[in-house]
């Protein structure tokens, strides 16, 4: 039996304008808020609502990234259910499929619906008990944070009036989506109008019942998407595709809100609010220096203010220069004018139009077993450090056009070749040739590392060695790239591995 409220965060968007931190498969939610090493802003979400008042979170996420949450959550010492999208159809179909897997086993389940990427400061929570009986007695709440600036970027929420009979809550006027700047500052001016923050509470029945009224199409895709769902290895429910796209690919807020004559408006005064857009936010919202600097990581200044620098793995210095953003990550550097932060999400699109994995995934990446980092990706030759869960299984494949090398670095571990079993000592290489997909299992007690040596030129560059027109070359070559190998091999056993 679940407590009063069950907080449900969303986890879709990739968040392109904080990018090289943010990428698709690792979006800025899953980032650390502080710099590598800290609490992530949905690991933060999650822990802002707990307590007595607050059941486990359901989770919903891409279908790509449930390994992700899995391990944020484990890391909180947090558990929940974790629903994956096989794709993003917006807010709307995400909190439907919330609802109605919390209804199997609480009638009685109330939502709060969260945003996963959002830094909030004060004590929010008092605010949202406090509506709880509005909740139950069939309000649908909207959370506003009382505007300090004219931002055209957000929605907002016009207060149409207290309710006698619910202390602290309002109806709701209108909803007006990212208004031109003459409206905001208007809206800014009559002291009537709330951003809105992306957080509501609701009745998961109450939610079921407007869908079906407003658009049953919706329920009924994203119902049957849940009734076929299947399930990952990490236990999360993956909705069914085919059922899942048929859902309205709209936010919850123009399929229900707008239309519900059961919505209202609760104001969040004296909560700090900020939903993290860009890297000029990061730098207003974070402690500046007295230069009005802010710096993460391993950082050193020099005639430089008001700037934004984060390092996640090496020393980088700014000397001479002023309102700049630095982002400095293993495999990609941004430089920015802070009034030219937004702009960022145009460099995106053109890394997505050129097919850069820099845009895609970071080196490190979670896997249902455990996590994978690419040491090193060029045409010669291919490195990828594993570190595999205890208990857990996975296939490493072939490359499909040269063999590649197994080391086990630590641990004990088991594979199938196709002669049989071997068992994986640390220290021991096994050759995997190019067309095999060799399944591989952790049979020890604590996680095992494993290196994987994808030796594509190696390969081309053996077969020349071997051929009748064999040249010098081409050996010195061969023996160039296995030293390297073994160069390599060598110092993942000594290397500090994460």
């Amino acid at each position: 039996m679940y407590n009063a409220i069950r907080p449900t965060v969303l986890c879709g968007g990739m968040g392109s304008r904080l990018w090289p931190m943010s990428r698709v498969e690792q979006p800025k939610q899953f980032q650390s808020v502080n710099g590598r090493g800290g609490a992530t802003f949905f690991q933060e979400t999650v822990q802002r609502h707990t307590g007595k008042e607050f059941g486990d979170p359901i989770v919903v996420t891409n279908a790509r990234q449930t390994a992700i949450v899995k391990r944020q959550l484990r890391d909180i010492q947090k558990t929940g259910q974790i629903i994956g999208e096989p794709m993003g159809r917006n807010t709307g179909p995400a909190v439907l499929a919330a609802a109605l897997y919390s209804l199997r086993d609480d009638r009685d389940a109330k939502l709060l619906v969260l945003p996963s990427d959002h830094i909030i400061s004060g004590d929010i929570n008092t605010i949202i008990t406090a509506m709880l009986p509005a909740a139950e007695a069939g309000q649908i709440i909207t959370f506003g944070v009382i505007p300090t600036y004219a931002e055209t970027g957000y929605g907002y929420i016009t207060d149409g009036g207290a309710y006698d009979h619910f202390s602290g809550l309002h109806r709701v006027l209108r909803f007006v989506e990212k208004p031109p700047a003459e409206v905001a500052l208007k809206m800014l001016e009559d002291g009537q109008s709330y951003w809105a923050s992306g957080i509501s509470m609701l009745r998961a029945d109450l939610l079921v019942e407007e869908f079906a009224k407003f658009d049953p199409q919706t329920l009924a895709a994203v119902s049957d998407a849940l009734a076929h769902a299947s399930e990952d290895q990490l236990g999360a429910s993956v909705l069914e595709e085919n059922a899942f796209g048929k859902a309205a690919n709209e936010p919850t807020e123009r399929l229900i809100f707008e239309r519900s004559e059961h919505i209202s408006l609760a104001p969040l005064p004296g909560i700090d609010w900020n939903d993290v857009g860009a890297w000029n936010s990061v730098h207003s919202i974070s402690d500046q220096k007295e230069n009005g600097n802010v710096t993460f990581g391993d950082v050193v200044t020099h005639d430089t203010a008001n700037s934004l620098i984060r390092s996640e793995d090496r020393l980088v210095a700014v000397i001479g220069l002023d309102d700049v953003i630095v982002v400095d990550t293993p495999d990609a550097l941004l430089l920015a004018n802070r009034e030219r932060s937004q702009d960022v999400k145009l460099v995106v699109e053109q890394l997505k139009k050129n097919k850069r994995n820099e845009v895609i995934s970071h080196r490190l990446r979670d896997v249902t077993w455990g996590q994978s980092e690419t040491l090193r990706s060029q045409g010669d030759c291919e490195m990828e450090m594993m570190r595999v869960e205890s208990g857990a299984k996975l296939t490493v494949n072939g490359t499909g056009e040269g063999r590649s090398i197994l080391t086990m670095i630590s641990g004990q571990g088991e594979c199938t070749l196709p002669e049989g079993e071997r068992t994986l000592f640390e220290g021991c290489s096994i050759m995997i040739d190019a067309d095999y997909a060799m399944p591989v299992s952790n049979i020890s007690g604590r996680a095992i590392i494993m290196l994987h040596v994808k030796l594509t030129e190696l390969e081309k560059v053996r077969q020349a060695a071997l051929a009748e027109t064999r040249t010098e070359d081409a050996i010195r070559k061969l023996v160039a790239l296995e030293e390297e190998v073994a160069q390599v091999t060598l110092a993942a056993n000594v290397a500090d591995i994460r």
